[in-house]
């Protein structure tokens, strides 16, 4: 491992901290620079927030557009990846008949998602088993094409799934959607900060992303991108004074100085902003760390701790490494009765804190390795593992 970096953040040192796929963790240098433009905010909140604002969210627009590859005006701020997608999938025309196609590995929220979309329109949503484990590109492309039908409208996927942390290699896929005429929209949640990203040249109709996650930014910051041609589809899910009923071409400036997409995501009455704006300061703290370093020796420690369970236990990965989600793996477990009270039992005996869940008829155990962790609290989690099971 790169020289640990556990000082540079705010975990708890009673803790083994392997779940930052959940929430991330903002390192201590941004989550200063967060605090101090909320000072500032606070200071004067009418100059900040009624004459600065648009200028200060558009540098940090400007800041991450470049690491997306995009153009600025291709993306705005949203609280969420699920607040994103759900501006998208509320502004979508659909009717009794359409189809949304997934499959079975998306978060739940989603779900939820897609689900009270279908209630309302008379849409019907279809799930698509991903065949595992997952080791060849061919075979997910050939089962979801295999679910494309004259009323698909709409292709919805993970980029990193959530629960089963794997990395869909959706390229050509999401191509072949666009090729006829199907939607194309990426749940790219874990995937800013985790895995190169060039919006632009993945060519989907929609993303949207957290940057609270592996970007580190603070709670609160994450982006919605739309090409420009499907722009002017969206809808705020709040109708404010971002809204315009005159200006709904892209690139036509809107009634706050900016494109009528990003005034009608971003501005929908007071908020806080600041989580946003820090965003440069994270992308700074990686570039002052060699980020890329880091990355890659995590990416070894998370995949080695997961062969290691997998020689315990016997039981097969969920995928390759190259489909493998690089500093998150889904780890497979014997049987599990109570994934509650497994998780406080490590939390409690062992001061690990890592998700445990059941999935497609599973027990999983996710662990995520950042800057912050250790091989010696990869060789704790085994061995605490290895005592629970009996291995």
């Amino acid at each position: 491992m790169t020289g640990n970096l556990a000082s540079q953040f705010l975990i708890r040192e009673d803790v083994t901290f392997l779940n930052h796929g959940s929430y991330g963790a903002c390192p201590r240098p941004v989550f200063a620079d967060y605090q101090q433009i909320q000072l500032e905010l606070e200071s004067q909140p009418v100059a900040f927030l009624g004459r600065e604002r648009a200028a200060r969210m558009t540098v940090a627009r400007e800041a991450l557009s470049a690491e997306l590859g995009t153009a600025s005006t291709n993306i705005a701020a949203v609280i969420n990846a699920t607040s994103g997608l759900n501006v998208v999938a509320q502004s979508l025309d659909l009717r009794e008949g359409d189809e949304i196609l997934t499959c079975d590995h998306e978060y739940a929220a989603l779900d939820k998602t897609w689900a009270y979309v279908a209630r309302r329109s008379g849409a019907k949503v279809v799930f698509v088993t991903i065949p595992l484990p997952l080791v060849d590109e061919g075979a997910f492309y050939d089962a979801m094409v295999a679910g494309m039908t004259s009323r698909t409208r709409v292709l919805f996927l993970s980029h990193i799934t959530s629960p089963t942390a794997l990395l869909f290699p959706i390229e050509r896929l999401v191509a072949e959607a666009r090729r006829r005429g199907i939607i194309t929209i990426i749940d790219g949640a874990h995937a800013p900060g985790h895995i190169p990203l060039d919006l632009d040249a993945l060519g989907a109709d929609f993303y949207s992303g957290n940057c609270h996650k592996w970007l580190m930014a603070p709670k609160g910051s994450a982006f919605l991108y739309a090409r420009p041609e499907m722009q002017s589809l969206l809808n705020p899910l709040v109708i404010s004074h971002g809204w315009t009923l005159d200006a709904k071409e892209p690139g036509v400036s809107g009634p706050l100085g900016s494109t009528p997409f990003i005034d009608g995501v971003e501005f929908y009455g007071t908020r806080d902003p600041s989580a946003w704006l820090a965003v440069p300061s994270a992308l700074e703290f990686r570039r002052q760390h060699d980020w890329t370093s880091v990355m890659a020796d995590c990416a070894d420690l998370a995949w080695e701790t997961a062969t290691r369970m997998a020689r315990l236990t016997g039981l097969p990965a969920l995928s390759s490494r190259e489909f493998t989600a690089p500093q998150m793996v889904a780890m497979p477990v014997p049987p599990i009765a109570d994934t509650v009270a497994f998780h406080d039992e490590l939390l409690e005996r062992y001061g690990i804190e890592i998700p445990v869940l059941h999935w497609g008829g599973r027990s999983i155990v996710r662990v995520s390795i950042q800057g912050y962790n250790t091989s010696a609290q990869a060789d704790l989690l085994v061995r605490a593992l290895s005592e629970q099971f009996g291995l």
